[in-house]
C-alpha cells in the first residue's frame, strides 16, 4: 500500500510505513510553527523514523529549533528568487547514517567527471519523445512495475497516473515505433514556478541508449515554455546513470538526503540536483 498524500492544516504532506517518514511537500506559512508539533505527534504515533521538509530558506530557523538539520539547498527554488532548503529530523539515530556513503561520493565524482569530459550523447534517431496521454497510463504503469520493485508514489496505478496528468504532472514517453521504451515526468509547482524532473524509467532492453538524456532535454524545453524558473530532481544516489544524466545537462549538485526514500525494495539516500533557467 502506497503512502498517503494529504493536507495537515493547509500544508501538503506524504506519510506512511513504506518510507517510514513524513514528507512535508509544500508548507503553508500560516501553519507555522504549530505544524511542527503536529508532525512530531503524527510521527510518534505512527512510529516513523524521519521527518523530511522542503521549505523556503526564511523559515529554516523555526525548523532548526526543533532539531532539523539541512541536507540540501536549491537557490531560487521559489519563483527563481527565494532559496529552498531540504531539512530532516531523525527520530532514530541509525537512520541518520548511510553505510554506503563512500560509494555515493564515488558516484558523485564520476558524474562530475563525465560532465566535464563530454557532451550529452544523442539518442538514436529511431526514438521519438512526446507528452503522455491518458490512454498511455496502462502501458506506463506496466513499465514502472517492470523497472521498480518499490516506489515512493503510486506510479504502478494507472488511475493515479491519469489523475496526476489532469492536475500537476506532465509525463513524457520515449517511443520505439509504437512501443513505450522509457518514461519520465515533470511534477510542476506552478505557484512557485519550479518543477521536479522525476520518474525516469527505461525498460531493460533499451538501457544505455541515451533515452534519459533525450527525455530530460525534451522536458526542459516544455517546462521553459510554461515559465518554470527552476528545475530540480531527487535522484537515487546509488544510480550512476541518473546522476551522470543530470550532471551532463549542467545541473548542480545540491546535497544528499540520507536514507530518505523506499525505492527498488529498500531505503536509499537521494541526491538533489538543480538548474536555474533565469
Amino acid at each position: 500500500m502506497a503512502d498517503t498524500i494529504e493536507t495537515l492544516d493547509r500544508s501538503l504532506i506524504q506519510h506512511g510505513p513504506d518510507n517510514e517518514r513524513i514528507y512535508l511537500m509544500k508548507v503553508c506559512g500560516e501553519d507555522l510553527p504549530g505544524l511542527l508539533g503536529k508532525m512530531d505527534r503524527l510521527a510518534e504515533k505512527q512510529g516513523y523514523t524521519k521527518i523530511f521538509a522542503k521549505v523556503p530558506l526564511q523559515v529554516k530557523g523555526l525548523f532548526r529549533q526543533r532539531d532539523y538539520v539541512q541536507e540540501a539547498a536549491v537557490p531560487g527554488f521559489y519563483h527563481g528568487q527565494v532559496d529552498g532548503v531540504f531539512l530532516a529530523k531523525y527520530l532514530n539515530p541509525t537512520r541518520r547514517q548511510d553505510p554506503r556513503r563512500e560509494r555515493i561520493d564515488t558516484i558523485l565524482e564520476t558524474a562530475r567527471q563525465a560532465a566535464d569530459q563530454s557532451e550529452a550523447a544523442e539518442a538514436p534517431r529511431a526514438f521519438t519523445v512526446r507528452p503522455a496521454e491518458a490512454s498511455d497510463a496502462e502501458e506506463m504503469a506496466d513499465l514502472f512495475r517492470q523497472v521498480f520493485e518499490s516506489y515512493p508514489f503510486p506510479i504502478f496505478n494507472p488511475r493515479y497516473l491519469q489523475e496526476t496528468m489532469e492536475s500537476h504532472v506532465q509525463y513524457f514517453c520515449a517511443l520505439d515505433g509504437g512501443r513505450i521504451a522509457a518514461v519520465s515526468s515533470c511534477e510542476m509547482d506552478r505557484s512557485a514556478e519550479n518543477v521536479e524532473m522525476t520518474d525516469f524509467a527505461t525498460l531493460p532492453e533499451y538501457r544505455k541508449r541515451g533515452l534519459a538524456q533525450l527525455l530530460l532535454s525534451t522536458m526542459e524545453d516544455h517546462m521553459r515554455a510554461l515559465g518554470m524558473q527552476t528545475f530540480y530532481t531527487i535522484a537515487r544516489s546509488l544510480s550512476p546513470g541518473m546522476n551522470i544524466t543530470f550532471a551532463k545537462r549542467n545541473y548542480t549538485y545540491g546535497g544528499t538526503l540520507i536514507q530518505n526514500t523506499n525505492i527498488c525494495g529498500r531505503l536509499e539516500s537521494m541526491n538533489v540536483w538543480y538548474k536555474n533557467t533565469g
